[in-house]
């Protein structure tokens, strides 16, 4: 019997990508219009960065994430709505005084983190439960400052996607979930996979990172780059669900620059189905994710 498998999109993040692809989206009415069309193409979730409207940088002004978030919800959009809270977790040591952060680090209270999220109340948002080197710079997450924001969210009534990089932070979440942390009957693990220093994208770190998440959890997997798709297929047959978008990957097809985010949904929707399986629906998605209608 198939499965119902739910594709989520990431429409644009906070890399310096804009001048990679011009279909990122950089401004709150383009942001947008991509989460509401790749919700037409097959995808129930939208994964919500913002970005400066004049310089394409990223941003955490909650004037844009209320601007993109009400342009959705007046559309009539059904799109399951996930916002960021990433932002505010990079630490570059001074290297002069590594005690210090240097220029380029955003380190921010957890309150001004997950403010976006108590103001605009989106289904889901993102905690990243991951210290780790992050490419050339470091994600820094300390459990004190996760177990707040975690708190904070769901206070909110948001239900929190955990992403996870490794497999310490796997157990890092799960022992959330089993203090009470994290009070959800389904909680939802992302595995986000091959970006450097974290797990890399195979099989093998999907399938180890599935096993290490409580039983009881829902959870979904993405690769960057050249391995957004092939992990989609892996997801699929592990049982798991799945995410695509210009966030993880710029291409979709050697080469060719993919030319938004509907089209790497459409082609993430073809992988799912020629696996046997469904592409989830709004509403067997808020079903399976315990989310009220």
């Amino acid at each position: 019997m198939s499965r119902s498998v739910i594709l989520a999109c990431a429409v644009t993040g906070s890399a310096d990508s804009t001048g990679m692809n011009p279909a990122v989206p950089v401004t709150p009415e383009e942001i947008a219009n991509e989460a509401i069309a790749a919700n037409k193409s097959g995808a129930a979730i939208a994964h919500i960065h913002v970005r400066n409207p004049e310089t394409g940088k990223a941003s955490t002004k909650l004037e844009y994430y209320a601007e993109v978030v009400a342009r959705i919800r007046d559309s009539g959009s059904p799109v399951i709505i996930n916002l960021t809270t990433g932002p505010g977790g990079r630490f570059v040591p001074d290297p002069a005084n590594p005690m210090t952060a240097g220029a380029t680090s955003a380190m921010f209270a957890a309150e001004k983190r997950v403010e976006h999220v108590v103001a605009l109340k989106p289904d889901i948002c993102s905690l990243d439960v991951a210290s780790m080197n992050f490419g050339e710079w470091n994600m820094v997450n300390s459990p004190a400052i996760l177990r707040h924001m975690a708190r904070m969210i769901q206070d909110a009534g948001v239900k929190p996607e955990l992403e996870v990089f490794d497999t310490g932070h796997v157990r890092l979440a799960a022992q959330m979930c089993a203090d009470g942390d994290i009070a959800d009957p389904t909680p939802l693990f992302q595995f986000c996979l091959g970006i450097s220093w974290g797990a890399p994208a195979s099989r093998d770190a999907m399938a180890l990172m599935r096993d290490l998440a409580p039983k009881n959890a829902i959870w979904a997997s993405f690769g960057i780059s050249r391995h957004e798709m092939p992990m989609v297929k892996t997801a699929t047959e592990l049982g798991g669900h799945c995410r695509v978008g210009l966030e993880d990957n710029l291409y979709i097809a050697r080469g060719e620059l993919a030319s938004g985010n509907a089209q790497l949904v459409e082609h993430a929707v073809g992988i799912i189905q020629s696996q046997g399986e469904n592409v989830a629906t709004i509403d067997q998605a808020r079903e399976l994710l315990g989310l009220s209608n």
